[in-house]
């Protein structure tokens, strides 16, 4: 890699894993140099990678129970040899798993994914990443919103919509599909006249039935969480609890299948 070619996301997450050569490195600096907003949001991701690594970095610490060794596993009757093999597999990956958090070197997306991150921890994420772009803040922008609704809707394996938020001084201005821990989940974005930016996500595998209304915050960014039709949902802002529980409150009731119960509130 040369420090020529224009600077993307590929440059960034390396940047804050610390995997860039010395050239591309001293282009990536002058960039973010210059761009002080997205240094900021470097800087966070960096951080929260150490707190990550330094929070995990017990298992690394931890022994291989005895059950899980090798040697103990291949010694074992011939007659579970299929439980012998799943019981490898899992030896393999604790020893992958404690030589990756141990490393110096260890990825923060790896990281990321064996902290099995909450839902509401991946929307709010995301709504950082994604609220503060201005040439490509969406996938698909409002005017194509028919196509939007549908596309996710099929690969999030439900039905969605993306709710109108006029009344709340909110516009609709498209869409974008995310991972979300090997699940698809779905981002509608938000802008009112101010400029600030509110977030939909929504993804399947809800455990639970239905869930009354969550509310936290984290570094300036409130979010309401909830469970319906096994779809998990969260609605995120810039914006105080009392200022976002009425908006949560009318994007529930759009989502909500005829019928349905009152929702709680926390």
């Amino acid at each position: 890699m040369t420090g020529d070619g224009p600077i993307g996301e590929d440059d960034l997450q390396a940047f804050v894993d610390g995997r860039l050569s010395s050239t591309r490195l001293e282009t990536v600096k002058v960039f973010l140099a210059s761009n002080p907003p997205l240094a900021s949001q470097v800087q966070r991701e960096i951080e929260q990678r150490e707190a990550l690594r330094a929070r995990l970095a017990f298992k690394a610490q931890e022994p291989i129970p005895a059950r899980l060794r090798v040697s103990n596993l291949m010694a074992a009757p011939r007659r579970t040899s299929r439980i012998n093999r799943a019981s490898i597999a899992a030896a393999v990956a604790l020893l992958v798993v404690g030589g990756a958090l141990g490393a110096a070197g260890s990825s923060w997306w790896f990281s990321r994914t064996m902290q099995d991150t909450s839902v509401a921890d991946n929307a709010i994420a995301a709504h950082r990443i994604y609220v503060s772009e201005r040439v490509h803040p969406v996938e698909v922008p409002a005017e194509q919103e028919a196509h939007l609704v549908q596309w996710l809707s099929r690969r999030v394996g439900k039905p969605l919509t993306a709710p109108n938020l006029n009344a709340q001084g909110y516009r609709l201005i498209g869409g974008r599909l995310l991972p979300s821990n090997g699940e698809a989940a779905a981002q509608f974005m938000y802008e009112n006249a101010g400029g600030n930016r509110l977030t939909i996500y929504a993804r399947s595998g809800g455990s639970e039935a239905q869930t009354a209304f969550r509310f936290e915050e984290q570094d300036g960014i409130s979010a309401f969480s909830w469970i319906e039709n096994g779809l998990s949902y969260v609605v995120s802002a810039k914006a105080d609890r009392a200022q976002l529980l009425p908006i949560a409150e009318s994007i529930y009731k759009q989502f909500e299948a005829p019928g349905g119960a009152t929702r709680g509130r926390l």
